[in-house]
C-alpha cells in the first residue's frame, strides 16, 4: 500500500511517501506557516523524486489536529480533495500522536506532547508505549498548563513532555508537578510524516464527506456566533452545521 502523508497542522510542513513501512521520500521544513503555496509543490516534488504519480497513492494521510486553524485547513482540504477525487482511502491522525510517537518507546513512562495555544493554555494528550503501540493516557485537549499538571500527578509517573520551550512551562512544572520529568529536546517536537504516514497505515479510514479538521477549541467564527446566540452556548453540535 502507497502512502501519501501530510503534516501542515503548525508552523513545520511534512510530507513523506511509503510503501507500506518503507519510508520512500520525505521533507520537513520549520520556516514559515506560508503552507498555501509550498504544499502542493512540495507533494509534487517528492512524488516526482519517487518516480510515481499521484494516482499510485493508495490511503492519504493527514494530520487532523489540534494545532493552527489555517495550517489544519490546508492540509486537511488537501488530503480530501485529493483522496475524493481519485477515490483513495483517507486516514485522520492526531498532531499530537504524531509528536509523541518522536519519542522511542519507553513503557515507564508517560509522553506529554503540547503545542503552545497562548495565555498559559495548551493543545495537549498523554500517550504511553506498550508492547509497541502508542496508547492514549489523556485525550487530546485544550487546556492550561497548571490543570495539565494537576492532571498529570493524579497518573504518579515520570513524564516527558514534548513541546516548544517555554521557561514558564518549565518553572510551573518545577514547582508544582511533584513526579520526575523532563523535557525533551527542540528536534523530537517537530512533526515527522514518515511516522504520521506510519501511524495512519494502521488507522481506520474516514468517511471523506464528513472529515474535519479537530481544532478541539471554537474558532473566532462559532465565537462570534455564541456572542449574537447566546442561548446556544450550552448547546452542543458544530457551529457549521448551524449555519
Amino acid at each position: 500500500m502507497k502512502i501519501l502523508a501530510i503534516d501542515t497542522s503548525n508552523q513545520p510542513l511534512s510530507v513523506a511517501v511509503l510503501d507500506d513501512e518503507n519510508l520512500l521520500a520525505t521533507k520537513t521544513t520549520n520556516v514559515s506557516r506560508n503552507h498555501s503555496v509550498t504544499l502542493m509543490p512540495t507533494i509534487q516534488e517528492i512524488l516526482k523524486g519517487c518516480k510515481i504519480t499521484v494516482q499510485d497513492i493508495d490511503r492519504f494521510v493527514v494530520a487532523q489536529g489540534p494545532g493552527s486553524y489555517t495550517g489544519l485547513r490546508i492540509g486537511v482540504t488537501a488530503a480530501k480533495v485529493l483522496a475524493s477525487t481519485l477515490n483513495k482511502e483517507l486516514v485522520g491522525v492526531s498532531s499530537l500522536k504524531v509528536v509523541a510517537a518522536n519519542i522511542f518507546p519507553q513503557e515507564d513512562c508517560l509522553i506529554i506532547p503540547y503545542f503552545d495555544a497562548r495565555n498559559q493554555n495548551v493543545f495537549a494528550a498523554a500517550y504511553q508505549w506498550k508492547n509497541g503501540i502508542l496508547e492514549t493516557k489523556i485525550a487530546d485537549m485544550h487546556i492550561s498548563f497548571d490543570n495539565l499538571l494537576n492532571k498529570l500527578s493524579e497518573l504518579d509517573q515520570r513524564v516527558i513532555f514534548v513541546g516548544k520551550e517555554n521557561d514558564e512551562f518549565v518553572k510551573m512544572a518545577q514547582k508544582n508537578l511533584k513526579l520526575a520529568f523532563t523535557f525533551a529536546s527542540a528536534d523530537y517536537q517537530i512533526p515527522q510524516a514518515a511516522i504520521l504516514g506510519r501511524l495512519g497505515a494502521k488507522e481506520n479510514t474516514s468517511d471523506i464527506d464528513s472529515f474535519v479538521p479537530q481544532y478541539k477549541r471554537l474558532t473566532q467564527a462559532e465565537l462570534q456566533w455564541m456572542e449574537k446566540h447566546p442561548e446556544e452556548k450550552n448547546s452542543h453540535g458544530s457551529y457549521v452545521e448551524k449555519v
